[in-house]
């Protein structure tokens, strides 16, 4: 057989239909999977990689790049969408790849995604670790490992869909509520004056202010977005796929879109964004959240909610542990449909009849993953993170013109807008 053997659409819809203890258990509905999408995009590269790309290369003028980043995402998006209703299995960008361009291109693009989910993982759980050092500062209590949270996750993960689900369902409610209350009370401190100007004019070096400023500031927002492609590994656990998960993915990437911005727009509005220069972590939100208050005659500011910086560490905390719970989902699944179709060995696709999980995935993972995020360098598994991810949606956007190619009438129950223009763009 050839290695550009495409999988074919009947194999594909039959093992969508599958039902019993053997198979993945459909049990997300709409919201959950809108949950998962919020859960998997907002970290804290929300709260410390805004200041930093204000501060070096946007100025006010980041709500744009994030809006440019968006616009990026919601083409790749679209593309996923219109395969998750069409194809709703398991494996996302490993199993639409199988489908459009052959056997080879899918198995490069599954170990692609399974390396993408585990460093990514593997890198929140690091900062998760460092965050929590940071909220307990002051007290004799000894700092839990990152290896802690991502074993609590995956155990989370073998219990069950459903119970991850509602989990993930809680965080995410924690953590964009103290996103909101930071925006709710952070609007009435912005001064207009440190919008102006509102695009920095241009040092003379490209990406410094100016236009190709907001460019390159959109390239590096543009991290605090990946992660909403791991809905569409869950299609197989889907009630209703062909209507649910498009509005899984796009719903999820509008909501924190608009998060985004607006938490932006408050940020360099209450302070100069020149303030956030030199400052990582959660430094920049403290920095904003310091102005948040009455000067007295000397110019000096008391911060009238002093709790908010402690409020938004717990955030980051919530955020890290939904977006690794997302991420080693994701990878499990894509393990899973890699197993099912005989690239890996067939013990990965086999399913707890109890809880209707890939546990032996789980378990794998939760040990490989653990020891990347116990002894590898975090900025070496942060680089390897965004690689995985461009690759993905490239894959998934030349499938979506394959497909429209090569099976023009096949039934599609969300249809990518603009075909030639959307996926290339």
């Amino acid at each position: 057989m050839s290695i550009f053997a495409r999988k074919p659409m009947d194999a594909l819809m039959n093992e969508a239909s599958e039902t019993g203890s053997h198979t993945l258990k459909r049990t997300l509905g709409a919201g959950g999977l809108v949950a998962l999408g919020i859960g998997a995009i907002i970290g804290a590269g929300l709260f410390s990689i805004t200041g930093m790309a204000a501060a070096n290369h946007a100025g006010p003028a980041i709500t744009i790049s994030f809006i440019v980043a968006a616009f990026g995402c919601l083409f790749a998006g679209l593309c996923y969408a219109e395969f998750a209703s069409m194809i709703p299995v398991a494996g996302s960008a490993y199993t639409y790849s199988y489908a459009t361009m052959g056997e080879f291109i899918a198995w490069i693009i599954g170990w692609d995604l399974v390396l993408e989910y585990a460093v990514g993982a593997a890198t929140v759980g690091i900062s998760w670790s460092r965050y929590l050092v940071k909220f307990l500062e002051g007290f004799d209590i000894i700092n839990l490992p990152a290896v802690g949270i991502i074993v609590l996750m995956s155990l989370l993960l073998i219990k069950g869909t459903k119970e991850s689900a509602t989990v993930n369902a809680v965080i995410v409610a924690i953590k964009v509520t103290v996103v909101l209350v930071f925006i709710f009370l952070g609007w009435k401190y912005i001064n207009e004056a440190n919008y102006t100007p509102y695009i920095p004019e241009n040092t003379g070096n490209f990406g410094d202010f100016g236009f190709s400023g907001i460019i390159r500031a959109a390239a590096i927002v543009f991290f605090a977005y990946i992660g909403f492609d791991a809905v569409s590994t869950a299609a197989q656990e889907t009630k209703n796929p062909k209507r649910n998960m498009p509005i899984g993915i796009l719903g999820s990437l509008l909501i924190c879109t608009i998060l985004y911005i607006l938490f932006a727009h408050v940020m360099t509005g209450v302070t100069s964004y020149s303030s956030f220069a030199g400052k990582d972590g959660i430094a920049p939100v403290a920095v904003a959240i310091d102005h948040m208050g009455t000067a007295n005659a000397a110019g000096i500011v008391t911060p009238d909610y002093p709790w908010l910086n402690r409020a938004i560490i717990v955030a980051i905390l919530f955020g890290y542990s939904s977006v690794i719970l997302v991420m080693l989902m994701g990878q499990s699944r894509v393990f899973y449909s890699m197993s099912k179709d005989g690239l890996i060995p067939k013990v990965f696709s086999a399913v707890n009849p109890k809880s209707q999980t890939p546990a032996k995935s789980n378990m794998l993972f939760m040990g490989f993953v653990s020891l990347f995020a116990a002894f590898v360098p975090a900025r070496v598994v942060g680089e390897m993170t965004s690689i995985g991810t461009l690759f993905a949606f490239i894959l998934v956007c030349i499938g979506v013109l394959i497909m429209r190619e090569k099976m023009p009438d096949a039934p599609r129950a969300f249809s990518t807008p603009l075909v030639r223009f959307v996926p290339i763009a």
